[in-house]
This record gives C-alpha cells, sequence and structure tokens, in this order.
C-alpha cells in the first residue's frame, strides 16, 4: 500500500506523530496535506467530502470499515486489510482521497500529473 501510495504524483511520506507506519502527504512541505493514514491492519483515507458520502464504506464493509477518530466528522474512514474489502477496492479508495485532498490544494500548489493519477 505504501508504494501505491508514494506512487502517486507529488506523495512523500511523513511521520509527524513517531509511529511504526508513516502518513502519506502530497503538497510541498509545510503546506502538504494527508491523503493516507497507513497502519499495520488498515489504511486510512478521506472516503467524501462529508460524512453522508463517507458512510457508504460503512455500510459495505460493517465492521471493516470504521470512521477514524477525531477526523471521521470530515469524511475520513479507516479500511481494514482483512480481506472484506477487495484490494482494488482500497485502492480506488486511496486514489479517490488523493483526488479529494490534492482537488482542496490551491492549484499553485498541485502536483504535475495529477489529474492523470
Amino acid at each position: 500500500m505504501q508504494a501505491y501510495c508514494l506512487a502517486k504524483p507529488g506523495a512523500w511520506p511523513d511521520n509527524p506523530w513517531d509511529h511504526d507506519h508513516p502518513v502519506i502527504k502530497v503538497g510541498p512541505g509545510e503546506r502538504g496535506k494527508i491523503f493516507a493514514f497507513l497502519g499495520g491492519e488498515d489504511v486510512g483515507v478521506k472516503s467524501g467530502r462529508s460524512r453522508e458520502v463517507a458512510d457508504e464504506w460503512l455500510q459495505r464493509f460493517p465492521g471493516d470499515a470504521t470512521v477514524m477518530a477525531y477526523i471521521g466528522r470530515s469524511g475520513w474512514n479507516n479500511l481494514a486489510f482483512t480481506g472484506a474489502i477487495p484490494d482494488e477496492d482500497l485502492l480506488d479508495a486511496v486514489d479517490e482521497s488523493y483526488r479529494l485532498v490534492v482537488e482542496g490544494l490551491p492549484k499553485k500548489l498541485r502536483p504535475d500529473g495529477w489529474a492523470e493519477a
């Protein structure tokens, strides 16, 4: 999952909280924004612009998709690597999170080629 995330244009790893797994950001330096929280058992992604849109994951994969602590109200979910969520869906979720986060960046901070990623 880390390699997939880092293959996105402008993506880079950061470890702001000294965890075992990095977060993946897009955008330059201090202005970079997280689009994936990597974990050993799950990935945290922005699943929609609103909680209502993100809740579709909870309905599709009860127990394997959960609301992220602290930032869940903003549309962030944890998606478990248990096998219940197909790999293709996990990758699609990362793609959507990346798209949503990049679209939220000022245009001058968006990486070249991001729309094709």
